[in-house]
């Protein structure tokens, strides 16, 4: 009896020790597959800061992992396959492409959380979300209108998916309402990021007459060239995704750029929180999703 009240003292006093700490909650484990390497402006990086402003906002509670430059197709299936199985709970799809492998690994992995950008199908344990591009596009449209002095804007563009040419058709309206015979040329490049096939692009039509352009696409590419441009044909350039003065100090006009820090804060608290439902999300400017800044 002694040797019980003995141990009963001792372990009530380690529970009292001020250097007893309860156990930790294991941090969430979430995992974000990118489409095209990170760099230092585009579509990927807009969501990498989304990822580190979410990490800033929640602290030990996450535990990120990126994987970037993935093809979309069964190296993204391979890729969300590997960080499920090696214990992310929540998984971020960033590419449009990335929908069909991803709802393909959540079927096998009903216990993790998946999140798609800009997809159009979701499954219990798939959500999909995206923005309002169409609003900035129509504005900056307008502002292209406005701006050109040939009339010409130039577009280049990934694929010709929803979103894109939602955005394309958003831009036209802007352009036509400021200028009603305002053209504008659209090159398609069958790819999300691909820096020389951008600025060819770019360049081709600006040999086409366009002294506006815009694009669609994942890098840097075609603010380069319209900055190239400017000095001797006084080329401008609307940038999209992200802030792209520091590649086209002088050409840029403004740029529509893109904010998910918001939002992807708000899936992990719902995550930790155990409220998380597949529930399509699309915010625009007035959410702070999608904006257009003259910089």
């Amino acid at each position: 009896m002694h040797k019980n009240l003995a141990r009963a003292a001792a372990l009530a006093a380690a529970l009292l020790s001020p250097f007893h700490t309860p156990a930790q909650t294991p941090p969430l484990k979430v995992g974000f597959v990118y489409v095209s390497p990170v760099g230092e402006a585009g579509w990927s990086y807009q969501h990498d800061l989304g990822r580190r402003e979410m990490e800033r906002a929640l602290g030990a509670r996450v535990k990120t992992t990126v994987v970037e430059a993935v093809a979309e197709g069964a190296d993204s299936e391979r890729v969300m396959r590997d960080l499920a199985a090696q214990g992310h709970q929540l998984i971020f799809a960033t590419s449009f492409g990335y929908l069909e492998p991803a709802l393909r690994v959540a079927a096998e992995f009903p216990n993790v959380k998946f999140e798609h950008a800009g997809g159009y199908k979701t499954a219990a344990n798939l959500n999909t979300y995206n923005a309002r591009y169409y609003e900035a596009r129509y504005l900056a449209g307008w502002l292209a209108g406005k701006t050109s002095k040939s009339g010409i804007a130039g577009y280049v563009a990934g694929f010709p998916v929803p979103e894109v040419v939602q955005g394309i058709n958003a831009f036209a309206i802007g352009m036509r309402e400021a200028n009603p015979k305002a053209q504008l040329r659209v090159l398609w490049l069958n790819a999300w990021f691909d820096p020389a096939r951008e600025r060819e692009a770019a360049q081709t039509l600006i040999n086409q007459g366009a002294d506006v352009l815009t694009n669609h696409s994942g890098s840097p590419a075609v603010p380069q060239a319209a900055q190239a441009a400017f000095k001797d044909k006084g080329v401008r350039v609307i940038a999209y995704q992200s802030d792209m003065k520091a590649f086209a100090p002088d050409a840029q006009l403004a740029a529509v750029t893109h904010h998910w820090g918001g939002h992807y804060t708000r899936v992990v608290q719902s995550v930790l929180a155990g409220r998380w439902e597949a529930q399509p999300v699309s915010a625009g400017m007035k959410d702070g999703q999608a904006q257009l800044s003259a910089v």
